[in-house]
C-alpha cells in the first residue's frame, strides 16, 4: 500500500482510516475500501478534516444504500464497478471485501483477508442486520436475529481488536461504533433462551438482539478502559430510517412506510449522521460507553447498565463464538 495515500476502510460494518475517522451507514455485508489522496488527510489535523471525513463517509453511505441491504457476493462486484463513476470522486477508490455476518467461517475468512493487507483500522462500524424475519437460523444454527445482528458483530469486533489497538494512539483513539435501535427499550434478554426457541416472536427476537448490542458495547468499553487501550466503543441509535430493512414487518406498517415514509422516516443519509458523528467528532476523542441519538448522548434502557448482566452476556457470547473470555481478568489481552 503506497505511503502517499490515505486509506478509508468501510466494512460490513466497518471503516478503516489511515489519517482520520469516517463511518458507514447502510445495512450491508462486505467491506468498502475508499482510497483518498494523502493531501486530503493530513494526519495531525483531525478536527479540521472532520468535514472531509464526513464527505467521504457520506459517499460510502450513498454507495451502500444503492447496493442494498444484503447483497450477494456474486452480484456486488458489478455494482461496485458501475457505482465508481457515479459516487466516488476522481482519485479515490472503492474496494469490496465480502463478509456474511450470519456465518462464523465467513467472518474468520474476512478478517484473515483484511489483516493480510497489513493496514491500520481506525474505525469499525457494526451496522449489518435483519429485522423481524420469520423464525430461522444462521449457518451455524443460531437464531438469525441473535446470530447475525449480535453474535456476528461480537465475533468480528473481537477478531479485529488487536488491529484496532495497534491503530489507536494517544489523542487519536481507534473507534468501535455499534448500531443498535430504539427497539432495545422494549427488549428483554432471556439468558435461559437467547435463541428464542421456546416462544418465538420476530419483534421480541429483534429487540433482544439490539438490547444485546448495547450491553456488549458498554462491557467492551469497560474492558478497553481497564486495559489502557487507545480504543473507544460507543453505541448509536440511527432512528427510523427508510430502507428495505422493513420488508418483513406487518403489511400495515409497510403501507404507512410507502405512503408517508418521506415524512415520517429519515433518509439513509440522515440515518447515517449519528454514526458519522460517532466516527469523526473531535469532542468524542477518548470518549466511550455512550448511547448516541441525533448526535447527542442519551440514556439507554436502565437494564443495559447492569454490569453483572453485561458480564454474563459476554461470557455466554464467548462460549458461542469460541472467543477467549477475558471477563474474569477484566483485561483485553
Amino acid at each position: 500500500m503506497s505511503p502517499s495515500t490515505g486509506d478509508v476502510q468501510v466494512k460490513p460494518q466497518a471503516i478503516h482510516l489511515r489519517h482520520s475517522h469516517v463511518r458507514n451507514p447502510a445495512y450491508c455485508y462486505g467491506q468498502l475500501h475508499l482510497r483518498v489522496p494523502a493531501q486530503s488527510w493530513p494526519g495531525d489535523r483531525v478536527a479540521e478534516d472532520a468535514s472531509q471525513a464526513r464527505d467521504a463517509a457520506e459517499c460510502v453511505s450513498r454507495i451502500q444504500a444503492h447496493i442494498g441491504a444484503r447483497p450477494q457476493q456474486r452480484n456486488v462486484h458489478p455494482k461496485i464497478f458501475t457505482l465508481r463513476s457515479d459516487f466516488v470522486p476522481q482519485g479515490q477508490m472503492v474496494e469490496f471485501l465480502y463478509c456474511d455476518l450470519a456465518s462464523m467461517s465467513s467472518i474468520w475468512h474476512f478478517v484473515g483477508h483484511f489483516k493480510a493487507k497489513n493496514i491500520p483500522l481506525h474505525v469499525l462500524v457494526n451496522n449489518a442486520g435483519v429485522m423481524m424475519v420469520p423464525q430461522r437460523t444462521t449457518r451455524d444454527g443460531f437464531e438469525e436475529h441473535f446470530g447475525l445482528n449480535y453474535l456476528g458483530h461480537f465475533l468480528l469486533t473481537n477478531l479485529l481488536l488487536d488491529t484496532l489497538k495497534e491503530s489507536g494512539s494517544p489523542g487519536r483513539c481507534a473507534r468501535v461504533i455499534t448500531v443498535s435501535s430504539a427497539t432495545h427499550y422494549v427488549g428483554e434478554l432471556n439468558m435461559e433462551d437467547l435463541q428464542s426457541s421456546h416462544s418465538y416472536s420476530p419483534h421480541g427476537a429483534y429487540a433482544q438482539s439490539k438490547l444485546a448490542l448495547v450491553l456488549f458495547t458498554y462491557h467492551l468499553q469497560r474492558l478497553l478502559a481497564s486495559s489502557g487501550s487507545h480504543v473507544t466503543a460507543n453505541v448509536v441509535d440511527p432512528g427510523v430510517v427508510n430502507t428495505d430493512l422493513y420488508r418483513h414487518v406487518f403489511w400495515g406498517t409497510l403501507l404507512v412506510k410507502k405512503l408517508l415514509g418521506w415524512l415520517l422516516f429519515k433518509t439513509p443519509n440522515e440515518g447515517a449522521r449519528t454514526s458519522i458523528y460517532a466516527a469523526v467528532a473531535p469532542e468524542l476523542e477518548g470518549v466511550g460507553g455512550r448511547y448516541l441519538y441525533n448526535e447527542k448522548a442519551t440514556k439507554s434502557l436502565q437494564t443495559t447498565y447492569d454490569e453483572k448482566l453485561q458480564r454474563q452476556l459476554w461470557a455466554r457470547s464467548c462460549e458461542m463464538t469460541g472467543v477467549l473470555d477475558v471477563t474474569q481478568e477484566g483485561l483485553l489481552m
